[in-house]
């Protein structure tokens, strides 16, 4: 057949398409095809190209083409399924109704007393195939203190979450008990308690003892958990010190587990210097406000919701120090680059033309700039090089 094939100058795959369309043009073909597709679609116009292929396949003898090709046809003949369904309200945006109101939005640097909010959020850790932690972590916004903790082994349950609620609550009441005759009256009375909507954070149980110690609940949006970046931006960075300098992840079980994550939550509100508190240590810094050496402000009750998000964040040195370095450095009326793509051709026609002034011996130049390196010396190449640098220099001049 190949033979065959080859002495009538045609292919193979094209005689046995041709054998499979029993002999007829394709052009015929094809416009038997669209007629069909176009009588389907205007006997049954609520359906789309699917459909008729299928409808086709089955109802009409002799019909192979496939549903893409069909497709195609709808394209070509300009029609669409039509439909007069309008959307509804599974098609529509879904609306969602927040459990509690969000009352911190960014106003996260309005905090001025402690236990005046606490946030809460859960981090996962899968150490081996066999052990799952869940770390639960209640954390006081204007200290830095974690005043609870509960971890969980495996997925869905919740006896973690209310251990670590009961120890914030607990460290709320005594905050507010030490309040009175330190601060000025009234200021230990606020605390909000503020998480995402997780199912168990906006359940009825778990906001019972909540509500009788008089707290008040605020949540994050749907969907926005930029709403809680102080537990967000945490629970990043004490995983990576849990799973790093504690060695979490050599824990031998879960009791081993418990003893690493009590010892560093001891370590972090004792020891730790925290970079927003001027390195102060979170217990330290506590103390220091309570004695009066921390200025005391009040802006919270002053602060204004709005739900865009801040622009003004806090930039660290380092940050500061390389925006600096950039404003001084690049001039405001001309950029201090150029094209990278121009660059290298300069270097490659500068190259070129240096190779043919000084070595008119050297074999003819082929291909881009990585097989210029390979026949060309150091010299031709840093001849080029200087050449371009000093062009760069004297234009930013």
């Amino acid at each position: 057949m190949k033979e065959l094939c080859e002495l009538a100058g045609v292919s193979r795959f094209g005689y046995y398409k041709w054998r499979k369309r029993d002999g007829a043009p394709p052009d015929a073909r094809r416009e038997e095809t669209l007629r069909l597709v176009k009588g389907c679609h205007e006997a049954h116009r609520t359906h789309g190209y699917r459909w008729v292929h299928a409808y086709l396949s089955q109802h009409e003898e002799g019909f192979s083409a496939s549903a893409d090709y069909v497709r195609r046809c709808f394209g070509y003949l300009g029609i669409s399924a039509e439909t007069k369904r309008r959307p509804g309200p599974r098609s529509a945006k879904r609306e969602v109704k927040d459990p509690y109101p969000n009352l911190i939005f960014s106003t996260w640097d309005t905090v001025d007393r402690p236990r005046q909010v606490v946030v809460s959020g859960m981090t996962a850790c899968r150490l081996s195939w066999r052990l799952y932690l869940e770390i639960v972590l209640y954390f006081d916004v204007f200290t830095k203190q974690i005043v609870g903790c509960g971890l969980g082994d495996g997925k869905g349950g919740v006896e973690h979450y209310y251990s670590g609620r009961d120890q914030a609550v607990a460290s709320v009441e005594e905050a507010r008990e030490r309040s009175v005759g330190q601060l000025e009256e009234g200021c230990g009375e606020i605390c909000v308690f503020h998480t995402d909507q997780g199912s168990i954070y906006s359940s009825v149980a778990y906001n019972e003892i909540i509500k009788e110690a008089g707290i008040v609940r605020s949540c994050s949006r749907a969907g926005k958990p930029t709403d809680n970046p102080v537990n967000e931006s945490l629970n990043g960075w004490i995983k990576e010190e849990l799973l790093i300098d504690f060695h979490l992840a050599d824990a031998g079980g879960f009791a081993d587990a418990r003893r690493i994550i009590e010892e560093y939550v001891e370590w972090y509100n004792s020891d730790r210097p925290c970079w927003a508190l001027d390195y102060m240590t979170p217990d330290a810094f506590h103390e220091a406000f309570m004695a009066g050496d921390v200025e005391r402000k009040d802006t919270f009750a002053d602060r204004v919701l709005d739900p865009t998000p801040s622009s003004s964040a806090r930039s660290s040195p380092r940050q500061k120090r390389r925006q600096s370095r950039t404003a001084e450095s690049v001039p405001a009326t001309r950029p201090c680059s150029i094209a990278v793509s121009t660059t290298l051709r300069e270097i490659w026609l500068r190259c070129l033309l240096l190779r043919t002034w000084f070595y008119p011996r050297c074999p003819p130049i082929s291909g881009g700039i990585k097989k210029v390196s390979t026949k060309l010396d150091k010299c031709t190449l840093a001849a080029s090089w200087h050449h371009i640098a000093a062009k760069q220099s004297m234009m930013l001049m």
